[in-house]
């Protein structure tokens, strides 16, 4: 798509959101059913073309990415005319007579850009968040989920006018075109290296964002954890859609007591999980691309390995692995892996392991194995990270009940749910004064009473 084309969208959008057309509820909620019903006819459309770009089996592609984006549609359908409410404030005497109120106000024009490893999901979330707060949106798909990103420009082409949501597809080019656009908000998900492009973009024409980013999120292991139940849970939250998950743990920070016990556990369960021969099974995912396949198994360093290790160029595919006696020397620790590849890290005491966290980069996600509460009470309070999970992994953002979202490198802003609502509203703090008495206070010349009196309201 040229720059002109470009434009010329962004031009329609901004002249349509100016008619108000995208305000009334009754009209959210349409374009919101619109999706639901999309996605609810053409299923089966959608999860072929997430097994085309990640090998992805129908019911994974349902439960992690058609089905989560209809939760979201249902949760805002239900909850839509409650959050776009005006919200009542107190107002201070010294306003008397007046009254408080905040009013959500959708941002305008919006960009959604979305990644590769989990295309639909992650891009009709958003979107949904950005209709149901009365937006207009230009959406941009990934072009290396090239299959997904077809499906979701017939949907979008399919319920809505180009002025109301557009797809802009392509690849870095059109990125950057879009980038150059003064959009009213800007909303990406992706890698920390295309966020900071993003953010240097929107700084240059002051469009506020929201970035969604990673990291390398760690997977703490107590020596009081559960650890048959840690292995069974770390390995489905690892292993999913072959480790192409942003808060997939990154890496096992292990008590060294309890090392042995659970490596043993974690090789059982991903047999159990997976099979003896997990190249070859067909529900077990593969790899975005060649570059990205090349570029993990160059992080294998095959003398550390305790399980799997194995590849097939042919299919895209890398075997679970677990490597062991790893160092932060190893290239594994030195970027985020996002992928098939479990790298174990031992620590002695708490305050070690504490340290080890916290002179890291600020994580998207942190769990945290353990029956001691106090462990528990430490770890949420002294490490900063995006959010996360005690005893399990990756669930925290399947809930539309709680945001989502990074701190630090990992990210800045959430969504899902109200939150989301909220990210692409502007909440505007509005007094309405009443006219039928004007208190003088305020007014010159400040002597006498009046000086008592605001001193005293004021203190």
């Amino acid at each position: 798509m040229t720059q002109t084309e470009i434009q010329e969208i962004l031009k329609k959008q901004k002249e349509y959101f100016a008619t108000g057309a995208t305000l009334p509820v009754k009209a959210r909620i349409d374009a919101l059913k619109k999706i639901h019903a999309y996605i609810k006819a053409h299923e089966k459309e959608i999860t072929d073309a997430l097994t085309a770009d990640l090998g992805k089996s129908a019911l994974e592609g349902f439960m992690c990415e058609a089905g989560l984006v209809l939760g979201e549609i249902s949760y805002m359908l239900k909850n839509i005319k409650k959050f776009a409410r005006d919200e009542r404030r107190a107002t201070p005497i010294t306003n008397f007579a007046a009254k408080s109120f905040v009013k959500k106000s959708p941002r305008g024009a919006v960009l959604v850009m979305s990644p590769w490893n989990y295309p639909f999901l992650l891009t009709m979330d958003p979107l949904v968040d950005a209709l149901a707060a009365g937006n207009t949106v230009v959406v941009k798909p990934s072009a290396y989920s090239a299959n997904t990103s077809r499906v979701i420009a017939e949907l979008i082409q399919n319920c809505f006018a180009p002025e109301y949501v557009a797809v802009v597809t392509g690849g870095r080019a059109e990125n950057q075109c879009l980038l150059e656009q003064k959009f009213d908000y800007i909303f990406f998900t992706g890698s920390q290296a295309v966020g900071r492009e993003v953010l240097r973009k929107a700084a240059e024409n002051l469009v506020p964002v929201t970035l969604e980013l990673g990291g390398k999120s760690p997977c703490i292991i107590d020596k009081t954890a559960n650890i048959k139940l840690a292995a069974t849970r770390i390995v489905w939250g690892k292993f999913l859609n072959c480790g192409q998950t942003c808060v997939a743990p990154d890496y096992i920070l292990c008590h060294e007591s309890v090392k042995y016990e659970f490596v043993e556990s974690l090789i059982k369960q991903i047999v159990t999980q997976f099979g003896d021969d997990p190249l070859n099974n067909p529900t077990y995912g593969k790899i975005i691309n060649q570059k990205h396949f090349e570029r993990l198994c160059s992080l294998i360093d095959s003398s550390k390995v305790v399980c799997g290790g194995k590849s097939d160029a042919s299919k895209l595919k890398i075997e679970p692995t677990v490597m062991t006696n790893v160092t932060w020397d190893d290239a594994v620790m030195g970027q985020e892996i996002f992928g098939p590849v479990l790298p174990i890290l031992t620590y002695k005491t708490d305050e070690e392991m504490l340290e080890i966290v916290n002179s890291r980069q600020k994580p998207l996600a942190l769990y945290l194995f353990t029956s001691n509460k106090k462990l528990e009470k430490t770890v949420l309070s002294r490490c900063s990270f995006g959010g996360g999970c005690i005893n399990d992994t990756i669930v925290h953002l399947a809930t539309n009940n709680m945001g989502f979202g990074g701190v630090g490198e990992s990210g800045m802003g959430a969504y899902h749910g109200k939150v989301g609502f909220d990210t692409f509203s502007h909440k505007k703090s509005i007094v309405d004064k009443k006219t039928w008495i004007d208190v003088n206070m305020r007014y010159q010349p400040y002597t006498g009473f009046k000086e008592f009196l605001l001193r005293m309201f004021l203190k």
